[in-house]
């Protein structure tokens, strides 16, 4: 069967990779000229399916606004006339309770779980290599209150069979010996042992390599202008280069895919949720972590990679706006400053922001649409890196027209009918 996957970030190329093992005749289009340029090129690096938790949570919205007076706030909001911001915020809102907050994670944790699996499966069979490291995911917490609340979560996990464990300050710094320099401004971490972390845009890269060599091709520096229909299939897709027809075809074009869809009829609630990152030169090896760490407290990833260090994070509502903001900016550059002084030179830092795909819920959107032809596989928000190989499998079983290896209830476009 020939397909054409829209999006050449790492779920469309996980995809690619999985349909050609499949044998299908696939080819990737992009507007940019390489893979892996957008969402994928420089997230936080965390491949964290234990700690996989959705965003509308319990008291998010009462610490939101809490947030707003903070000067290094995780989220930020800046109001516009969008009804499609204020729809997907209210939406996100009603998702904020106990009962929905537990079913949304019992989804997002059956694919990661299932998505590190495959990716373990991928990794031995073709060897690739992307920085990795498998030494678990640190929850840095702050305060007192953060412990406490982790001991909740810890009951939550243990129910789930993730495995987790409690750290008081000292077991924080034995697990990274470079927190030792602000070790009096933690109060405790939870380890989550089988996480893991690695540079998604040098995996993406790998895998379109490798994945090119078993006969996918890549249409790049390509726009993709719209999707037309004819009766209940999708006939071709045009782009700035002319039409490109299939006999299947996948989006996985992250925050841009609701856009693709309108025409069509088919309302997808994914919304761009921007976040930053800083990436530096490790000047200082002792001075940096070993593996990768999250702080609770602001929301910010720090994760080792190679011979650099990353932080990334925070949550901006702003549309599709991709300007470089210097005040997201720096919050990512203090907390890396904060936790590991003299790691690195941070007046030499590389600054990148990207759209999160998000969904209100937060469990991606993954399947079979109104179209006979057309998957999806989008929405995946700040766990893309975490859940694309996984993702990337179930859509070559859906479109090779057999069963999935995970039951996908609450993961399909069905849910928002």
């Amino acid at each position: 069967m020939k397909v054409l996957i829209l999006g050449s970030g790492v779920i469309g190329v996980t995809s690619a990779w999985y349909l050609s093992r499949a044998g299908h005749d696939v080819t990737v289009v992009d507007r940019q000229p390489e893979p892996g340029m957008e969402t994928s090129q420089a997230n936080g690096g965390q491949i964290s399916w234990g700690a996989s938790t959705p965003w509308a949570a319990p008291g998010i919205p009462f610490k939101a606004l809490k947030w707003m007076f903070r000067p290094h706030s995780p989220l930020v909001l800046r109001p516009r006339l969008d009804p499609a911001m204020w729809s997907w915020l209210f939406k996100m809102l009603g998702n904020c309770t106990p009962a929905r907050y537990a079913i949304n994670r019992e989804r997002m944790l059956r694919l990661s779980r299932y998505s590190h699996e495959c990716l373990s499966a991928l990794r031995r069979e073709t060897e690739i290599h992307y920085d990795e490291r498998a030494a678990g995911v640190l929850e840095l917490f702050r305060t007192p209150q953060e412990l406490d609340e982790a001991t909740d979560q810890a009951a939550m996990l243990e129910h789930w069979n993730v495995p987790s464990r409690l750290l008081d300050r000292a077991g924080c710094v034995a697990h990274e010996p470079a927190l030792r320099m602000a070790q009096e401004k933690i109060a405790g971490g939870m380890l989550l042992p089988g996480d893991e972390s690695g540079d998604c845009l040098q995996f993406t890269r790998e895998l379109a390599r490798r994945a090119e060599n078993h006969g996918v091709r890549f249409a790049l520096s390509t726009r993709i202008d719209r999707l037309t229909a004819d009766d209940k299939r999708i006939a071709r897709v045009m782009t700035d280069k002319g039409e490109m027809t299939a006999d299947a075809y996948v989006l996985a074009c992250g925050s841009y895919s609701p856009l693709l869809l309108r025409p069509l009829g088919i309302r997808l609630p994914v919304y761009p949720v921007k976040g930053y990152s800083a990436t530096i030169d490790i000047d200082n090896d002792a001075a940096a972590p070993a593996g990768t760490l999250t702080d609770v407290s602001y929301k910010v990833v720090v994760t080792r990679l190679g011979g650099k260090l990353r932080g990334a994070g925070t949550a901006e509502l702003t549309g599709y706006d991709l300007s470089l903001r210097p005040s997201r900016c720096n919050t990512i550059k203090y907390v890396l400053n904060d936790l590991f002084p003299g790691a690195g030179d941070l007046a030499r830092a590389e600054y990148w922001c990207g759209l999160r795909p998000m969904t209100p819920d937060n469990p991606p959107v993954i399947g079979v649409t109104p179209y006979k032809n057309l998957f999806l596989n989008t929405g995946h928000g700040t766990l893309g890196w975490t859940m694309a190989c996984g993702s990337g499998k179930i859509i070559a079983d859906l479109v090779s027209g057999g069963k999935p290896e995970i039951d996908l209830n609450g993961l399909t476009l069905a849910r928002f009918s």
